[in-house]
């Protein structure tokens, strides 16, 4: 086992323990101390994994699938820091670990990640094509802790219809109008994040070559403005945003994974 594998073991590893401790200290009706932490370490683990991997590409590492779903997980784990402990939100944690954990997992597979890494020559790397790619993963990071928050937001919201307000669950919480607007800024940085990476896209040499990427990512941009325009517009609920908030996260994921 090489080094990269050795420190996605560590990620995975931390994640999962962090989700066990998360679990723990619920049913206990405590608030986990450890969870940030165990993030914290999981994230330095990825940011070594990300680290090695660019050393042996010699560019952005997003060359396959493994690589591509550490990305994630690392920008899932950067807005989990930022946002997680400015909101107040102890539980967000609790629900982000372990998609984390699952990400490494699979990137852990046999066959996910590349074992025969080629560097790339340095005069052939476009600093526009790795932009874009590094801002379209990153804006994913914001979009599927949206839908983490979204899970996490339905599920506490049927606790309350089912009058299961006792434990640790609802402890520490913030208000409910406060875990909407985190939503809601979060599809919303996500979505600023992903324009960014498609007019970066714009200047790469031989743009023609990856229109069929292009246009994923610009049909998941439109798919998120129409939404927050629709609830803007209309109105929804709050449990109906938190519902399609998740199921359009998952189905802009299709088009990137047949492509």
């Amino acid at each position: 086992m090489d080094t990269a594998h050795i420190t996605l073991l560590i990620t995975f590893c931390l994640a999962a323990f962090a989700a066990i401790i998360g679990v723990v200290s619920l049913q206990k009706g405590e608030r986990s101390k450890f969870t940030f932490l165990l993030m914290a370490g999981a994230f330095v683990s990825e940011c070594v994994f990300l680290y090695i991997r660019g050393e042996q590409r010699g560019r952005c590492p997003l060359s396959d699938w493994g690589e591509i779903l550490v990305f994630i997980a690392w920008s899932l784990s950067i807005f989990y820091m930022l946002i997680g402990s400015a909101y107040r939100v102890s539980l967000l944690g609790f629900f982000s670990a372990p998609l984390v954990a699952l990400l490494s997992g699979i990137a852990m597979l046999p066959g996910v990640l590349d074992s025969d890494v080629v560097r790339v020559a340095t005069d052939t790397i476009d600093a526009w094509g790795e932009l874009h790619a590094a801002l379209s993963v990153l804006s994913y990071g914001a979009l599927s802790l949206a839908a983490v928050a979204s899970v996490m937001f339905l599920f506490l919201n049927k606790k309350l219809k089912d009058r299961q307000l006792t434990g640790g669950l609802f402890k520490n919480l913030p208000p409910v109008f406060e875990l909407i607007t985190l939503i809601k800024r979060l599809v919303f940085v996500g979505l600023l994040i992903l324009t960014a990476g498609i007019l970066s896209s714009l200047k790469m040499e031989g743009m023609m070559t990856h229109l069929s990427h292009l246009w994923a990512a610009v049909g998941v941009w439109v798919a998120y403005v129409l939404f927050l325009m629709w609830s803007q517009v209309k109105g929804m609920t709050p449990g109906t945003f938190a519902k399609i908030c998740c199921v359009l996260f998952v189905a802009s994921l299709i088009p990137f994974g047949l492509l």
